[in-house]
């Protein structure tokens, strides 16, 4: 009998999750928490969502970290939630600092907030390494970043050498409305699981770790 095809998960969180509030939430009285998911869930929904044999083998789950010193509010919110995650089955959580704007929170440009710095960069890397090194046969990437681009080119180069690993995308949907989702240059194509707003229901995590 044929092995199913181990999939990997990729998550961009912070974009993720404000994508989630963009398309299906105000963010004018919606509470923080709306937009928040279960990586798990997720990662269960993506590998089942296939005519073909799969088995979820990881869902690798990219943030930044607040500074404790800086905001330990939303370092100690963050723990929280990254505790959550550790303790799902197929979850790993890898996370970066965040960067601050000099001045922050009191004394710096109006509008300015902090910022990831080179998570984008550490996801692409795993992404396109962990293909090199076989660790998966579909790798599905959660994320309308732009600047990941070259690792999905990346894959779906090896794909074309060797056959595998496949590479697909994810990204949210919603009657009526034109969503975006991440895809490849030229004439190449990618496969998009688009998630309904059903289905996001399902996997809303509600908590407030603040």
């Amino acid at each position: 009998m044929t092995k199913p095809d181990r999939v990997v998960v990729f998550i961009d969180y912070q974009n993720t999750y404000r994508s989630a509030r963009d398309v299906y939430h105000n963010h004018q009285v919606d509470p923080h928490w709306h937009g928040q998911i279960n990586p798990q869930v997720l990662g269960e929904h993506l590998s089942q969502d296939s005519p073909y044999n799969r088995q979820l083998h990881q869902v690798r789950v990219y943030r930044g970290m607040p500074a404790s010193g800086r905001d330990p509010k939303g370092y100690g919110a963050c723990r929280k939630q990254v505790a959550a995650w550790n303790q799902l089955p197929n979850v790993t959580v890898i996370t970066r600092p965040l960067q601050y704007p000099n001045g922050w929170p009191n004394n710096c440009l109006p509008g300015e907030k902090p910022n990831e710095k080179g998570i984008d960069v550490q996801l692409a890397l795993d992404m396109a390494v962990m293909a090199q090194r076989k660790d998966y046969d579909v790798g599905i990437l959660m994320s309308l970043d732009t600047d990941l681009r070259p690792a999905l080119e990346h894959v779906a180069e090896l794909t074309r050498a060797w056959g595998k690993p496949r590479v697909e995308v994810a990204a949210w949907s919603r009657p009526g409305q034109q969503n975006r989702r991440l895809s490849l240059l030229g004439s190449r194509t990618v496969y998009c699981h688009w998630i309904d707003e059903q289905t996001y229901k399902s996997m809303q995590d509600n908590t407030s770790y603040s």
